[in-house]
């Protein structure tokens, strides 16, 4: 019995600990990071004070575990979509989508929870800001791989580091003109437009184009 209720505490730590980080990643998302607090979570979910500082102990704990939970919910809207689809360009052009996608579906209500982050953060030494700069690491990592494996198959040319940098610039142009404007089928269509030509012009003749 002892260990039912044990097991049942931990289990509904887990549950507060998970809807209080997806609270927090949707207002990081709009008001970043430093708009986080205990005492606004606590409101927020009606939730004590001292039960959320037990799960967190910091501001700058809560903000790491912040990241974190961003990250799964990023991985799970962008990645793993793109990489059921096999290597090479429809890949490429699948992960290009599927980012388009996470923006316009406001997967994080104030759009990309890392453009809004790492532009709050960048410019300020800490672990946190190291955090943001190795997931965004990560991240141009895995658009140049993708690229690279269209590049190993023949189905795309040149260098991919360049070309990554690109296609992360237009889905961040995106993102940002899309908070800004209330034409969102223009800012998107253009942005795949802009990809899909991008794309096109690094492809070898007579390649079969996946769109």
């Amino acid at each position: 019995m002892e260990t039912t209720r044990v097991d049942g505490r931990l289990v509904r730590g887990d549950q507060t600990r998970r809807a209080v980080l997806r609270r927090a990643v949707d207002i990081a998302s709009v008001d970043g990071l430093e708009g986080l607090s205990i005492g606004r979570l606590a409101k927020d979910l009606e939730i004590s004070k001292s039960g959320l500082f037990a799960h967190f102990g910091s501001k700058e704990e809560l903000q790491l575990a912040t990241i974190r939970a961003a990250r799964r919910i990023y991985a799970e809207a962008v990645v793993a979509p793109a990489f059921a689809v096999p290597p090479g360009l429809a890949r490429v052009w699948a992960l290009s989508e599927s980012w388009l996608d996470y923006s316009r579906r406001r997967v994080f209500p104030g759009g990309c929870f890392f453009a809004k982050t790492s532009h709050e953060f960048g410019a300020r030494p800490g672990v946190v800001r190291d955090y943001l700069a190795e997931v965004n690491a990560e991240w141009m990592a895995l658009i140049e791989r993708t690229v690279a494996e269209a590049v190993e198959l023949g189905e795309l040319t040149g260098d991919p580091a360049p070309l990554a940098f690109e296609l992360n610039a237009f889905y961040d142009s995106a993102n940002l003109a899309s908070l800004l404007r209330d034409d969102h089928d223009t800012i998107y269509g253009q942005a795949r437009r802009s990809i899909r030509s991008r794309l096109e012009s690094a492809a070898p003749a007579g390649t079969a184009l996946p769109w």
